[in-house]
Parts: C-alpha cells; sequence; structure tokens
C-alpha cells in the first residue's frame, strides 16, 4: 500500500480532477487509502475532510497523517443524519469511495453532498458492492446504471464512467469510478 500512498493514489486522484489548493470531501474515509494521497495532491494551500462514523478509525487514521507530516486534513465524526460541519458550496470534489451500499437513505446523502459542492465541482464515487459486482454483488440492489440515473435525479450531471485500478480492503481492485459535475 506505500506504493498507492506515495504515488499510484495521487496519479489516480490527479485522473479524476483533484488540484493543487482544492478543498475535498473524503465522505467514509475509512483507512484512508484516499484522504492520504488526496492531502499529498491537494499540498499545504488545499485541505481533506476526512468523514466516517467510526471513530477508532478516524484516530488512527489521524495518527498515520501526522506521523508522515501531513496537517491538511480534518477528522469528522459523520453524523446519524449524514450532516456535515461545512458550509454550503465549501468544497471543490467530494470522494463517495465504497460507502454506497452503507447507506439506505442515499436520497439524503446526495442532497448534503449537492449543499456542500461548489458550482461545477466534482462528485467522484466508486460504487462497489453493485449487483453484479463479484464476489459481494448481494450487498446492493443497484446496477452501475441504477446509480448513475439515481445521482443524475439528485441534480448531478453525469460525465463519465471509467475503469480503474483502484484500492479495497487493503489491496489493488478494479473498478468502475463514475464522475458527475454539480449542475
Amino acid at each position: 500500500m506505500e506504493k498507492w500512498f506515495a504515488e499510484h493514489g495521487i496519479v489516480f486522484l490527479q485522473d479524476i480532477g483533484i488540484q493543487e489548493g482544492q478543498y475535498i470531501l473524503d465522505f467514509g474515509c475509512g483507512e484512508g487509502y484516499y484522504t492520504i494521497p488526496a492531502a499529498i495532491v491537494v499540498d499545504g494551500q488545499g485541505k481533506i475532510y476526512a468523514v466516517d462514523k467510526d471513530k477508532e478509525v478516524l484516530t488512527k487514521l489521524s495518527e498515520r497523517a501526522r506521523s508522515i507530516g501531513l496537517d491538511n486534513i480534518v477528522f469528522m465524526n459523520c453524523k446519524r443524519d449524514l450532516k456535515v460541519d461545512l458550509g454550503n458550496e465549501s468544497v471543490d470534489a467530494v470522494l463517495l469511495y465504497d460507502v454506497l451500499h452503507y447507506i439506505r437513505q442515499r436520497k439524503d446523502l446526495y442532497e448534503e453532498v449537492y449543499r456542500v459542492l461548489k458550482k461545477k465541482g466534482i462528485l467522484s464515487v466508486y460504487p462497489k458492492h453493485c449487483k453484479s459486482d463479484f464476489p459481494m454483488w448481494c450487498l446492493a440492489d443497484l446496477e452501475i446504471e441504477d446509480v448513475i440515473e439515481e445521482i443524475d435525479a439528485a441534480n448531478f450531471r453525469f460525465e463519465e464512467k471509467s475503469w480503474n485500478r483502484l484500492v479495497h480492503f487493503g489491496g489493488y481492485a478494479q473498478g468502475y469510478v463514475l464522475r458527475f459535475i454539480k449542475e
């Protein structure tokens, strides 16, 4: 994973449109597989909001970030209502990676993402565990096209679907990443 954190993750995030100086919300950040490289990409001028419901995971991620000298990450515990303590139109991009299948009220999540995302901001989604996603297909009732349709209906404009090398549970995986723009 060190290669991901130091190289592959950085290139991946740059390819999806993350740039130096941006403010990024990593919703459901978990172990920080995207938080750490995003903090490197946005550099000292930008900021990462790492949000997760698991306080222990956030503590470990905070310790890891501190140990490698990253001080541009704000750690936030997720509220049950999916609200985040950020102002309206305060972030340039939102990462929803491997989280949609955990959320029953996805419409509420999309509304909150819409609220905090700047106009023309990027919503990047890795919809892991969709119906056709082997081996854990049973965790979701949606196909990729259903996810696109669902997010489009929440006032985002679908831009592209790309097949990428990502990280899932501490190892490399292949999957679709969806890119939307806030209209």
